[in-house]
């Protein structure tokens, strides 16, 4: 069931009513989509890398991202994975532990570790757990205001690797994928976790996906990816309006969709014929999507892309090879083999490629015509599967390597 605190209708009035100044962190950026608007960066790093400003190792394990938001750092792990208790922690700009809070049980089965990144909007911080609940912390001191539950709340089905999205806040509502036949994708009001919306979806389980809102012709829509299926949501009604079949061969869609000019692209790990990166354009309504062109060359897992200028960019899954692949015709306009792929972020001009088997962090030039690494250096702390995805904030370079967080000083000033 639903728990709500005690005080939830005074924290509703006081949260309703708050009016300081905003403080927000959202999965890859703030637009999800990897871009972040920094500006005054290095443009090149000394032999050794940026300076590390600070470092902490001893989150446990882990591939949630860094949250920066106001003057705090948010992220979470699992310190002893034989009692699965998990842990969100928070650090000040210069890196004291201002506190750490169990938020409960987390993810220890397959590729064990906590896997959300925290969503952060003003006061209060959202987590998903790996075992298919939702928390809702205060970003003082980590206190729940309230918590659902998957299973018992909305009748989930399990998934292999553990639930993995990274909560969509929008507006007064909170989106997340239990993967219910009746409760599919579900819209929570944030203030007070109780269901909104609940759709049914295509009735399948919940893949790894963390989903997107936008507005299409007036249409206020949610994309995002189940089972087999990239679906297409009324994000104010939770009226489902497309599916269109994607497959992976382990059910893995871990890639957030990227929407522009009325059109998605879509990134899985598959050869198959329903998979790759594929472009959909949405009709003008929004009801319906249609396939324009699939590439299947670029097998991306769960690296993420950037949408740059009418081209994408973006590593392959486990290989040195980075894409440029041109939106307009699908073609790959060439393969780069300097570094090895994995989870890629953008800002002020410059590509952040994180290599997820050697941990190598390259700053790149990316054009049509080029991929220049320009500046390179190993991750020296962690162990483990190089999988979270860097964060750039305030002039820093969030960098999560499992059970270390490091903070690096990409300034210009």
């Amino acid at each position: 069931m639903v728990k709500v605190a005690l005080a939830g209708l005074v924290l509703l009035f006081l949260f309703s009513g708050f009016s300081g100044p905003k403080k927000s962190s959202q999965w890859r950026g703030p637009n999800r989509d990897g871009i972040y608007p920094e500006t005054n960066l290095l443009k090149q790093w000394p032999a050794e890398g940026p300076k590390m400003l600070w470092s902490y190792d001893g989150l446990g394990i882990g591939q949630g991202s860094a949250a920066v938001a106001g003057d705090k750092v948010f992220v979470t792990g699992i310190p002893d994975t034989l009692k699965a208790d998990a842990f969100l922690f928070a650090f000040d700009n210069q890196g004291k532990l201002l506190w750490k809070k169990n938020y409960g049980k987390d993810w220890t089965g397959i590729f064990p570790g906590a896997r959300s990144t925290p969503t952060i909007i003003d006061n209060l911080i959202y987590v998903e757990s790996g075992n298919g609940s939702i928390h809702c912390l205060k970003t003082d001191n980590g206190d729940e205001v309230w918590s659902v539950d998957f299973f018992k709340d909305f009748q989930a089905d399990s998934v292999q690797f553990g639930f993995s999205e990274s909560l969509l806040v929008d507006g007064d509502k909170v989106y997340c994928t239990p993967g219910g036949k009746t409760n599919n994708v579900v819209a929570l009001n944030r203030f007070t976790g109780k269901k909104v919306w609940a759709s049914s979806g295509f009735k399948e389980k919940a893949t790894y996906c963390s989903p997107i809102v936008f507005d299409h012709s007036g249409n206020h829509l949610l994309a995002t990816l189940t089972s087999t299926s990239i679906i297409g949501v009324n994000a104010n009604s939770g009226e489902m309006l497309w599916r269109v079949h994607q497959f992976q061969d382990n059910r893995i869609h871990a890639n957030t969709p990227v929407y522009f000019d009325g059109k998605l692209l879509v990134s899985s790990a598959s050869r198959k014929d329903s998979s790759g990166l594929v472009l959909l354009q949405l009709s003008p309504d929004g009801k319906k999507a249609d396939i324009v062109w699939r590439n299947k060359e670029f097998i991306n897992l769960m690296g993420g892309f950037i949408l740059k200028d009418g081209f994408v960019y973006g590593g392959a899954y486990l290989q040195p090879k980075w894409f440029c692949i041109d939106t307009k015709t699908g073609q790959t306009k060439y393969i780069s083999k300097e570094i090895g792929g994995g989870p890629v972020v953008f800002a002020d001009g410059l590509f952040y490629c994180y290599a997820e088997k050697d941990g190598e962090i390259a700053l790149v030039k990316g054009d049509p015509e080029n991929f220049k690494v320009i500046s390179k250096f190993k991750v020296p702390l962690g162990a483990g599967q190089h999988w979270a995805h860097p964060v750039i904030a305030n002039g820093k370079l969030y960098v999560r390597h499992n059970g270390a967080l490091m903070v690096y000083n990409i300034s210009q000033k």
